[in-house]
């Protein structure tokens, strides 16, 4: 899994799209946490008792996400001068260890089911509920997916993976309870259970991957780096660029790299290239932090340190050899 790079929109756009998001996440887990605990405290489903955990459990992340997201698009400061971005990231990661909090409950309660069956009553208010359930995650990931399409975020990501896993549990636990009704028989309803952790592990590895990639300062796709190699390139003074090094951090980028210039340019016209294809770049990733370096063209010993040497195969995207 590669970082996701971002979408061409300022922070404070970003920031727009992203608080109110979180706050309808909020606001539906709100909702569907206190109807499944009625519900399941009438019926005593198991199955009932895994989607009322998964929402319980979003709750709490979707209130995670909710802080994290406010304070990730906070400015840099004295402390932080790379800003706080990472901080959507560590959110993900509670996600995560919440998700697979709430599949070892599922899983504990469902497999002491099948070993002592219990019998399911409120079969019809146990599906109303889970009507309900279905029909507000299937909106709220709707709206999740249409501000990922405008704004990067990878809290609201593994928010979203979080409530996609959700709804399949709610699927799940319909045609559990309504097997249980029509076979008069709990044992649909365990292994509705079942299958509802199984579903949550699986959106846990998900959610985490997504966090570590970040966390660990993976590249930016292919497809962004080679843009803005080409937005450098676009101004001739400009021959090559190498050493490009991106990385993402929550609604911010940091973008680095040398630029190799005719040394023949003064300082001043140097200085003007330099801050031209800045711009450039700025234009395209406007949420960008940019670190151009530039080297006299040909004439360059090498240096950077660690950092400096070339890596093997990192100009698959770049335009020449550095």
């Amino acid at each position: 899994m590669t970082a996701v790079a971002a979408p061409h929109l300022s922070i404070s756009e970003t920031a727009i799209l992203t608080r109110r998001i979180t706050w309808l996440s909020v606001s539906v887990a709100g909702v569907l946490t206190v109807i499944k605990a009625v519900a399941w405290a009438a019926s005593g489903s198991v199955a009932m008792l895994a989607s009322l955990a998964d929402s319980g459990l979003d709750l709490i992340a979707a209130l995670a996400t909710f802080y994290a997201i406010r304070y990730a698009v906070a400015p840099p400061d004295r402390e932080h001068r790379y800003g706080h971005g990472k901080a959507e990231a560590f959110a993900s990661l509670l996600q995560a260890g919440l998700v697979f909090a709430s599949a070892a409950l599922v899983g504990q309660a469902a497999i002491v089911h099948l070993i002592h069956p219990q019998a399911i009553g409120a079969h019809v208010e146990g599906l109303a509920v889970m009507g309900v359930s279905i029909l507000l995650t299937g909106g709220l990931v709707l709206a999740q997916t249409r501000v990922l399409s405008k704004a990067s975020s990878v809290a609201v990501t593994g928010d979203r993976l979080h409530y996609m896993a959700d709804l399949a549990s709610n699927l799940v636990a319909v045609v559990a309870i309504g097997a249980s009704a029509a076979m008069h028989s709990p044992l649909p309803d365990a292994v509705g259970g079942l299958i509802v952790a199984a579903w949550l592990l699986w959106g846990a590895v998900g959610v985490f991957r997504a966090s570590s990639v970040e966390l660990m300062d993976h590249e930016l796709p292919d497809e962004a780096r080679a843009r803005i190699v080409k937005l450098m390139l676009e101004d001739p003074r400009i021959a090559d660029v190498h050493q490009l090094r991106t990385r993402a951090s929550g609604p911010y980028m940091h973008i680095q790299m040398h630029a190799d210039l005719d040394p023949a340019l003064t300082l001043v016209e140097a200085h003007q290239a330099v801050v031209a294809a800045e711009n450039r770049v700025l234009a395209a990733f406007p949420a960008a932090d940019i670190i151009i370096h530039p080297d006299p063209r040909g004439e360059a010993e090498p240096h950077g340190g660690p950092f400096g040497e070339e890596i093997h195969g990192e100009n698959h995207v770049e335009s020449g050899t550095g």
